[in-house]
């Protein structure tokens, strides 16, 4: 099966601090990955990495096939898709939600002199109506509430057809209503045999979608574990990766966490 990711002893360091230390990891086609870890894990650049927008101090990383260092990132960053605040902080906000996903199929942010074929405009608007745009095809960016900004995001990240696409922490901010509406969409998104494989980064148990097949937990720059999400996502590990005891528990297609309450000890008879 097609290796999408492959990452061998990678090591990234800033100074003589250790931001990620050693980890190998695998995508193959087809697969959807969940990554975990609390803040300061190393899920930011494990992510930039994965991207092409960082090369490893030591190890190897190849992503498509492409090792960083021996290619050119600029043609392998068409064939990743990238969903984050840093990529929609990049939008002017002045231009129309169609104009902001048309852009990414020449890779930039904001109209200038370019011009698209029908092919084109029909993907966009295909795309907007899968992730409820469609009416809000003319709003501007700057206008859109921050659970509008986020399906743009996704739509803007589909757009070139990516064979990779990375959701960093796109529920973040969102009420409770917003991110229901996107974890539905990313658990559709997930069971499509036609979508792209999938990385999506989170903080919270609650906001995996059904269909992600693994999960990669993270603990201060190192792999704590990796594997299938059913033998990832439990107590044992979660609790190792976080450095705080959690329940974790699964029901109704969805994963919930919280932290365990202390056992209350038996009162001495006196």
């Amino acid at each position: 099966m097609l290796e999408i990711l492959d990452l061998q002893d990678v090591t990234v360091r800033r100074g003589s601090n250790e931001i990620l230390s050693h980890v190998s990891w695998q995508v193959l086609a087809g697969e959807r990955w969940v990554v975990m870890g609390s803040n300061g894990a190393g899920k930011t650049s494990l992510m930039q990495i994965c991207s092409g927008f960082m090369h490893p101090t030591t190890g190897q990383a190849k992503i498509l096939g492409y090792e960083l260092g021996r290619t050119d990132v600029r043609e392998l960053r068409t064939l990743v898709g990238i969903s984050s605040a840093a990529v929609v902080a990049l939008l002017p906000p002045e231009e129309t939600v169609l104009d902001s996903i048309l852009t990414s199929a020449y890779g930039i942010s904001g109209r200038w002199r370019e011009r698209y074929d029908q092919v084109d405009r029909d993907r966009a608007h295909a795309l907007m109506s899968d992730w409820g745009l469609t009416n809000l095809s003319a709003r501007r960016i700057g206008n859109l509430s921050e659970g509008e900004r986020k399906r743009v995001q996704i739509a803007r990240a589909l757009m070139c057809d990516p064979e990779l696409l990375i959701l960093d922490e796109p529920a973040a901010g969102l009420d409770v209503g917003g991110r229901e509406d996107l974890v539905a969409r990313l658990a559709q998104l997930a069971g499509d045999e036609n979508s792209p494989s999938l990385v999506l980064v989170t903080h919270h148990v609650e906001e995996i979608p059904p269909n992600f097949t693994h999960a990669l937990l993270l603990k201060s720059g190192q792999v704590s574990a990796r594997g299938h999400v059913s033998g990832v996502i439990t107590s044992f590990l979660m609790s190792e990766a976080f450095g705080m005891a959690l329940d974790v528990e699964y029901g109704d297609g969805r994963w919930h966490a919280q932290g365990k309450r202390p056992s209350r000890g038996r009162r001495a008879k006196g």
